[in-house]
Parts: C-alpha cells; structure tokens; sequence
C-alpha cells in the first residue's frame, strides 16, 4: 500500500470530517485556514488515496432498540483456509453482527453482536452456531458502554 504524505492540514481535514461529514468544503476550508477550492483538491485526494473510505450516517443503536451488546468469542473448528472463508461467509450473513476480528489468543474470532434483547440474541446464537462446525463458542454481555467512538487517532500523523 502506498504511503500518503500527510501534513497539518491533512490531519486537521481528516479530524473535521470524522466529526461531520456532513461539512462543507467552504466550512472546513474555513476552520483550517484555506480557500475552499484547496481544501476541495485535499479532501479529494485523501479520499482518491484511500484514507476516507465512506461517508456515513451513525445511527443511535439504543433507540432503534438494539439495547444489548455481546461479544461472541469463538474457537475454530479448524485451522485452515477453506474452514475460513466458510466461517467468514457465514458470519457476514448476520446482520447482528457488526464487527468481526480474527484474534491471537485464546480464542480466534471475536464478534461484536447488537440485539434487541436475550431472546433475539438466542436465535442468533442459534443459527450461528448451527450453521457451521465450531469448537467453543463463549460470549459476554456488555452492561455499559463506558466510550464509544468511530473516530481514528490522528496524532501520530
């Protein structure tokens, strides 16, 4: 992958958007000290070489009642490549599960899973765990969120 030379201005570009995307080039233009048709050529190019990937809205997950968390960790059946890449097709089939990570450790995978409440979180648990060979599945409910941010560090640009 090739690197990206980023400055000040960059950082205090990619900052703003991580906040709002929603701001114009004019508005952030102003609030890092260019004219907006620079600023637009910045953003552009931090967009054409990768580092903003999307532009989304963030929903609310506890008012649109998905109430609990868990964190689904889960050992492999196997340790080879056709066994991933059917454990990983079936998992981006849930919905409910919106992260998943390969691990080092203990166990192999962790999935962050957002339901409603136990009994939706059964039915989940159920088809995943129906659906393709496992070893050990163990999962954790969170009982508060203490942070949450999708913002990324900047600082060691």
């Amino acid at each position: 992958m090739k690197e990206i030379a980023i400055d000040k201005i960059d950082r205090a570009i990619l900052s703003l958007l991580q906040t709002n995307a929603d701001w114009s080039a004019t508005d952030i233009a102003q609030q890092v000290g260019l004219t907006t048709t620079p600023c637009w050529r910045r953003i552009q190019r931090l967009q054409q070489n990768g580092l903003v990937t999307k532009k989304v809205a963030l929903l609310d997950a506890t008012r649109l009642g998905l109430t609990t968390t868990v964190f689904v960790q889960v050992k492999a059946a196997r340790h080879d490549g056709q066994w991933l890449q059917q454990f990983a097709r079936h998992v981006e089939s849930f919905d409910e599960v919106v992260e998943f990570y390969r691990m080092s450790g203990e166990y192999d995978y962790l999935l962050k899973v957002l339901v409603t409440d136990m009994a939706s979180f059964d039915h989940f648990y159920k088809r995943l765990v129906n659906g393709i060979d496992l070893n050990d599945v163990t999962s954790s409910f969170a009982m508060e969120q203490i942070k949450y941010s999708t913002a990324m560090p900047l600082h060691h640009l």
